[in-house]
């Protein structure tokens, strides 16, 4: 049903989109699955010719390399519709053949294919080897860096791990376990990758979308940007929440035109309430200038 949706625009226009391959679909019903999805985007790329509606960048969540270079051939030209493949449990010992399968596909086909790799797999469990898998996960990424559109990260595969399950009142940086590795990952990746926040399961009803806006201000502190959604529910909390505050963007574009010819590199914010200092906000604010543009202002 998905085609029908996009063409009545049924979820807005705000949003990207992953059709999943992966652990939403059973072992034996794969094949059926893929053929679905391929019937879908070539339906949608012939009604896009001929009904003007808001396509959203595309990605397939496959579950083997293998699914890459079998699934673009098989689209033809509705493959121009598919922006990239999220890369569900990216570790090292497939990471390679990943890679590979996109960087390929970008020569073959002439168009940009990016990959979003997930970081979910239970090796990030390990204290011991965490630190060096992610530094050499990130080697292997910044070889292709310009292919990487976005790194993902998997909290209910991580609390699967434990048997842990968080309420509609709780976050998942309330636990630890869990925490600590999204901040490894934050502190590897965060400097030169754009990090996704973790799926919110709950969609309806007590504080469901309390419960969501709380996490989300806690994924944009601690160096998330945008959240992966799993209802059209979520979709319009998730954008309000990364939208920046009108305060927030005078104080960023002070810093980025500071006047070169004054001699302090500290000030007063323009509504007085706290301090400026170019040397040490100039990466905030050039942040959010770009949160901004992508996701608007708020009084």
């Amino acid at each position: 049903t998905i085609v029908n949706s996009l063409i009545t625009q049924k979820f807005g226009s705000r949003f990207s989109l992953a059709l999943c391959l992966e652990d939403t679909i059973a072992d034996h019903h794969v094949k059926e699955a893929e053929d679905a999805l391929i019937r879908s985007l070539k339906t949608l790329s012939k009604l896009s010719t001929k009904q003007n509606f808001y396509i959203p960048k595309i990605f397939i969540r496959v579950r083997n390399s293998g699914q890459i270079p079998e699934l673009l051939e098989r689209l033809g030209d509705a493959r121009q519709l598919v922006t990239g493949f999220n890369i569900p449990k990216f570790c090292l010992e497939y990471a390679d053949e990943y890679i590979d399968a996109v960087v390929q596909a970008n020569k073959l086909y002439g168009q940009k294919i990016y990959m979003m790799p997930i970081f979910e797999n239970a090796e990030l469990i390990n204290l011991q080897k965490r630190r060096q898998i992610l530094y050499t996960l990130k080697e292997k990424l910044d070889a292709i860096e310009e292919l990487v559109l976005n790194i993902r990260v998997g909290g209910n595969d991580l609390c699967h791990v434990f048997g842990f399950r968080r309420s509609a009142c709780e976050s998942i940086h309330d636990i630890k376990p869990i925490s600590n590795i999204f901040a490894d990952i934050i502190t590897v990746f965060g400097t030169d990758y754009v990090i996704s926040g973790p799926v919110w399961e709950y969609y309806t009803g007590d504080n469901w979308d309390k419960g969501l806006m709380r996490e989300l201000s806690e994924d944009r502190l601690n160096g998330f940007v945008g959240k992966t959604v799993i209802h059209p529910n979520q979709i319009a909390l998730v954008n309000a929440a990364y939208q920046v505050s009108s305060k927030d963007l005078a104080d960023a574009r002070s810093i980025l035109n500071w006047n070169p010819q004054t001699g302090s590199l500290v000030s007063g914010s323009i509504s007085g309430e706290r301090m400026n200092e170019r040397k040490t906000h100039f990466h905030w604010a050039e942040k959010i200038l770009m949160l901004a543009e992508v996701y608007g202002v708020r009084e």
